[in-house]
């Protein structure tokens, strides 16, 4: 028996069938070729024409632009030739070229020339290798938890993917599904969580008075969070503020997460782009898993690597004991399975390939250290040049802050007159980053803060 096909509704099916007869009788012999053609077009008419001419999306809204991603648009579109995109969080050359490292060129020509390689699919968990180098890379090579087999790790599609991965898997198994977030943070990290299963409250992090972190707010809300409910931790270069907590304020973030039976959740995505250091940017999740406590953390090489287009990234999770995170692998594979099967290969191989081989680890410090270096600089120039030009208020936060993004503390309508009349693209909250400046481009914005302050403000 051949299997039932899915049909139109009674109605369709119905004149359709009325048609298709009428169509029959006037293709009987003896009627004219005139007639035929009639019958034709009569079924042309049927109705379903109105069901091939009118859209079920029909009732679509046209959705907005992503706040960070449509800045990038807006600035393709505008042919002035000063303009400036300081939205999108990618690293950027002295001359505003992307930037591919020599490493990563070296790694890729291995692989290229490896004929042992094939394109099978990887495991569900992802490249063996490449999941215990990270976890190695985050946690350090001596970690205890890596030593008693307490961690286990998958690789995800970056960053983002590791968040949604985790989410998905803190909603099923983790008996409080309410998650705090600090105010601001990443766009999406609050649709990431909320589409993940999880409920999402906020703690308060920055404060605009100081343009530094308000830590007394953080610690007074932590403090009252719900008993076990999840934290999401920036571990460095905090996104879009480049406010971190120092050490000694991480410790006591630490004892207060811990006496509360918080469970943190780190999203380390600039781990050596904040200081240059790979293992100074890790040490807030250090200090996190010497405790023995238990923690998730998120990783992504977009950054570090300057693998933003290959997504790579890997979700770690840190239990108590080596048979539990056993049996936590095993779910995180229910989650991965029906979401995207199993990652991709090559950029995780990239990643390997650096991270086994000590030549090329130590050359990759050396490139990573540079641009973390050129990024300070980029702060310091700009931090002189509004200095020199006298613009009215403090800028001091933009050499105290870290990492790839500076908040500015200018708000929407200065962002939009600096974009009409000087053609600079930022997020509307006045994150600008700061990878995405030149020696010849601070000038220019120098100008365009200092206006936007006097004219706008």
């Amino acid at each position: 028996m051949h299997p039932q096909l899915p049909s139109f509704d009674a109605a369709h099916s119905s004149a359709i069938d009325r048609r298709i007869n009428s169509l029959l009788k006037h293709l009987d012999p003896s009627s004219s070729s005139q007639s035929a053609a009639a019958a034709m077009d009569s079924l042309s008419a049927s109705p379903t024409s109105s069901f091939q001419s009118n859209s079920v999306f029909s009732h679509v809204d046209q959705a907005p632009e992503d706040p960070i991603l449509g800045v990038t648009v807006a600035y393709n579109k505008d042919p002035s030739p000063v303009k400036l995109n300081l939205g999108v969080g990618a690293y950027r050359t002295e001359e505003g070229k992307p930037l591919i490292l020599n490493v990563v060129r070296k790694a890729e020509q291995i692989l290229v020339n490896d004929s042992t390689r094939v394109k099978e699919y990887i495991p569900i968990v992802g490249i063996a290798d490449f999941n215990k180098l990270s976890a190695k890379l985050i946690f350090g090579s001596d970690s205890p938890a890596i030593q008693e087999s307490r961690v286990t790790t998958v690789q995800c599609l970056s960053g983002t993917g590791s968040l949604r991965v985790g989410a998905e898997f803190l909603a099923r198994h983790y008996a409080q599904r309410t998650i705090y977030v600090p105010v601001p943070t990443w766009g999406n990290h609050l649709k990431i969580f909320a589409l993940g299963g999880l409920a999402v409250k906020t703690y308060r992090y920055y404060d605009p008075s100081t343009r530094g972190l308000h830590f007394q707010g953080l610690l007074e809300d932590l403090g009252s969070a719900e008993m076990g409910s999840v934290v999401l931790l920036h571990a460095c270069a905090h996104n879009p503020t480049g406010v971190d907590p120092t050490l000694e304020q991480w410790e006591q973030i630490r004892q207060l997460i811990r006496s509360k039976g918080l469970l943190p959740f780190f999203d380390s995505a600039y781990q050596g782009f904040a200081s240059g250091s790979l293992d100074a940017d890790a040490q807030p999740v250090r200090i996190f898993v010497a405790d023995g406590g238990e923690c998730l953390v998120a990783q992504s090489y977009a950054k570090n690597m300057g693998l933003y287009g290959e997504r790579v990234g890997a979700l770690s999770i840190v239990c108590k004991k080596a048979d539990v995170a056993s049996r936590v692998e095993s779910q995180l594979k229910l989650v991965i399975r029906p979401m995207y099967s199993s990652p991709p290969i090559h950029g995780a191989s990239i990643v390997a390939t650096i991270l086994k081989d000590s030549e090329m680890y130590h050359e990759w410090t050396i490139e990573l250290k540079a641009m973390a270096d050129r990024i300070i600089s980029m702060r310091q120039e700009l931090h002189e040049a509004l200095l020199a030009k006298g613009t009215p208020g403090d800028w001091s936060h933009i050499i105290k802050q870290i990492g790839m993004f500076t908040f500015t503390g200018l708000n929407k309508d200065q962002v939009a007159f600096m974009t009409k009349e000087f053609h600079i693209y930022m997020t509307s909250d006045g994150r600008i980053s700061m990878a995405g400046l030149s020696s010849r481009t601070v000038p220019h914005l120098a100008d365009a803060i200092d206006a936007a302050v006097k004219l706008a403000g």
